[in-house]
This record gives C-alpha cells, structure tokens and sequence, in this order.
C-alpha cells in the first residue's frame, strides 16, 4: 500500500504543469460542485426537448427524423465543431472566463426556443444552444486536471460527470410537469433562466490556476499539430475514444426516444400509475407530466449513482491496473444488455421503469472512467485538447447521428409496424449496434499501461 501511495503522490507531482498546485480542499470542493451544478443545467438545458418531443410533434407536424435532428444532429454539429477551437483558446486563455460566457450564451439560446414560430426557428435556436455548451467541459476538464491531485482525478471527473444525470433529471421532470400545466413553450424559458446567475456565479467566485503571468507563460499549450501527434501515438486513447463514441451513440439515440416509447407503448399504464401517484400525494399530473418526473427520477438518481461508482471504483482499480480504464465500463456494458431488454419488451410499466433504472446505473459507470483515462493518456499542456478530441468524437458519432438514425429506424419499423413497435425495434436495434464497444475496450487494454507510462 505503501508503494501505491508513493506512486500516486509523485504521479500526481509529475502531473501538474509548473507553478500550479492543486486547490485546498475547502476551495476545491466548491469550485467541483460549482462546475458540477452548471454541467448538470448543461444537461437539462440540453435534454429538455426530450421529454417534449411529442409535444412539440403534434404541435409542429413533424417526423421522428426531424425529431432526431432537433435532438441531437442540430445541436451536435456545432457543438463537435466549435468544441476543438475553444479547446485550443482554454490551452492559453482564461478558462474561467470562456465557462462563464458559454453559460450564458447557451441559457439565452435555451429561453430563445420558447419563442420559435416554427420548426425551422426552433432547429436554430438549438444550434445556438450547441454552440453555447462547446465551451463548457473541455475547459472545465482541464480546470479539474489542476484543481485535483492525480490520484483522485477519475473520481472528481466522475463527480462533474454526474452533472449528466442529474440533468437529465432536471430536463425530464421539470419539462414533463411544466409542459403538462403550462405547455411545452414555457418549459424552456423555466430551463434556462437559472443559466444568467450560473454564468456570474462562475465569472466572479472559480479560481483559475493560471492567473499568475509566469504560470500563464509556463503553460502556453502546444501547437495543434503537436496536440494531435501527442494523441496519435497512444493507440489506446483512440480505441477509448471510439469506444465512448459508441456508447453514446446508444445514450442519445435511446434517451432521445424514451418520451415516445412510454407514450406509444404504455400510454394505459403510464394513466394507471399517474391515477396512483396522485392518489398517493395529492398532485393532480397527467401522463406527460408523471411520464416526465418518472424518468427524470429514474435516470438522475440511478445514472448518479453509476457515474459515482464508476469513478470510485476506477480509482481503486487502476492504482492495481491501468487497464481498469477499459475493463470496468466494458463490463458493465455487458451486464446491462439484459435489464434494457426486459424494459424494452415487457407490457408492464412499473416493471419496464425498474430494469430501466437498472440499465441505466450500469450504462452510467463508463463516464469517469473514459474521461480520466484520456486525461492520464496526456500531457498536462494537452489536457483540454484530449478533452474536446474525445468529445468531438462522442458527439459526431453519439449525438450528431444517435438521435437521427434512432428516429430514421423507428420512421422504418413504422412503415410496417407502427408508432408504438416502430420505436420499440428502433431502440432494441440502436442497443444492439452498441455491443461494437467491447471489442474497443479490449484493443485499448492492451496498450492502456505503455500509453499511460509513456
């Protein structure tokens, strides 16, 4: 044990560039959870449109595809896009700052698709939001690279990353039982009103490191050019990179849908258990809005525990071995084939939420772990650059055509088999096409400890 702490106190001083020590914990703690409260409004900002897709269906006339495109093509293309340029500017400029303007320009855009006349209106308004959200994590990885000592990064990371779930969470049941009261419109001025305050949370109360002008000089980043062949000799940085593509392409093909699949497929059960919850608590929510809280619920409190665990559990594990990285979230992949299975095919609605909940703890553990493994695979001059190289394949292959092809297979299955199967195929077929990624994890085992060492 004592070799293993040893190890970790002088990786963790290897690690940090030049002039920068992490915080104390008091400031560290606020600062993480600062940045894991504008992550989590980063996430409901970005996921309240799923919980009101058929609204907004009915109401504009539209196809799944289009529906696909507003949740994920039309955000992400920007979002992937713009993520490398800020990356760059956050390798020199002052993190804090872009963060904070990002908020900002993202909550703007989120109140702007209350206003939309129209499809059109409302695809550029959620290109707005993409554009703004670009700006968030890259720098606030490499924030958290220096903040926190080396050997609890995977678990800090995985403590932003729970801003996810828990705003998937927010998204979900804030817009089903806005949207169920006042209509779906309202729902997004709620959403991203608290957004301002963030943003000047952010701007005058986060430490940047880099402040001090020598500290600054010292960390000027690499040339672009010299970020990319840095990441080029670490094959296991690209097959982690691919791997995590993958998985999210299954996240956002699948939570872009679970609104419409409940709706189309359980809509007598989805009454049934609204009748009983307002019973219970004397609330008076309709299917959308019950429909709404319940899977806010679901995925906040169990993609949160997941994301948690993932990272407390890596972090003991890869302080024995590297290759924990790839091994953990490949494992748990595995195991949760079964359970999504079970939500997606059985007629009972209280028994689809439960195996629901449970593939989605065991689809949240990968988070931590991915990030931090490509934070480890770097140099602390290229932290935000690996960062927004990962996110701009996450969000190219897992946002950018997750939502799109999900709705496009669901619009085929319908032709033959209707709304409600057509949406439940789709999303058997997208969890399927997932199972790529374990072959990932395995080719990055094999390099993981070579890469991290060198």
């Amino acid at each position: 044990m004592a070799k293993v702490d040893n190890a970790n106190e002088q990786a963790a001083q290897s690690d940090a560039p030049a002039g920068i020590e992490p915080l104390a914990e008091g400031p560290r703690k606020y600062a993480l959870g600062l940045l894991m409260v504008i992550y989590v409004f980063n996430f409901l900002d970005r996921q309240v449109v799923n919980i009101l897709a058929e609204p907004i269906k009915q109401d504009l006339g539209i196809a799944d595809w289009q529906i696909g495109a507003l949740t994920g093509t039309a955000f992400a293309l920007f979002y992937t896009f713009l993520g490398l340029p800020i990356a760059r500017l956050a390798e020199r400029a002052n993190r804090v700052k872009i963060i904070s303007v990002a908020v900002g320009v993202w909550s703007m855009c989120t109140m702007a698709c209350g206003l939309a006349g129209g499809y059109i209106q409302l695809l550029l308004a959620r290109i707005g939001v993409g554009v703004g959200e670009a700006g968030c994590t890259p720098p606030a990885h490499s924030l958290i690279s220096d903040y926190t000592p080396a050997e609890k990064r995977t678990s800090a990371i995985a403590f932003y990353s729970m801003g996810i779930p828990l705003g998937s969470l927010a998204g979900m049941a804030l817009g089903g039982i806005i949207a169920d009261s006042y209509g779906w419109r309202i729902a997004f001025f709620v959403a991203g009103a608290p957004g301002i305050l963030l943003a000047l949370a952010a701007w005058f109360t986060l430490p940047e490191p880099r402040r001090d002008v020598a500290v600054a000089k010292s960390h000027d980043g690499p040339s672009f050019m010299d970020a990319v062949r840095e990441l080029s000799k670490k094959p296991a940085f690209i097959w982690m990179s691919l791997a995590a593509a993958i998985n999210a392409w299954v996240s956002y093909g699948h939570i872009s849908f679970y609104g419409s699949f409940y709706g189309r497929n359980h809509a007598e059960g989805l009454s049934e258990l609204a009748a009983g919850f307002n019973n219970l608590f004397g609330t008076q929510l309709g299917a959308l809005g019950f429909l709404g809280l319940a899977l806010g619920l679901l995925i906040g409190i169990f993609g949160a525990i997941g994301t948690f665990s993932g990272g407390q559990i890596a972090d003991r594990w890869v302080a024995k071995d590297k290759r924990a990285y790839a091994f953990l979230p490949a494992i748990v992949g595995l195991v949760g084939i079964l359970p999504f299975l079970v939500a997606m095919i059985t007629n009972s609605t209280a028994l689809s939420f439960a195996a629901l909940a449970i593939a989605t703890l065991l689809g949240s553990v990968w988070y931590g772990p991915i990030f931090a493994c490509a934070q480890s695979l770097v140099s602390s001059r290229t932290r935000a650059t690996a960062s927004a190289v990962i996110l701009f394949v996450i969000n190219l292959i897992g946002l950018g055509i997750g939502p799109l092809i999900a709705g496009a297979i669901s619009d085929g299955f319908a032709t033959q088999y209707g709304e409600a199967l057509g949406v439940r195929y789709s999303l058997i077929t997208v969890g399927a096409i997932g199972l790529l990624a374990l072959p990932c994890f395995w080719l990055a085992s094999r390099t993981l400890a070579d890469d991290i060492e060198g």
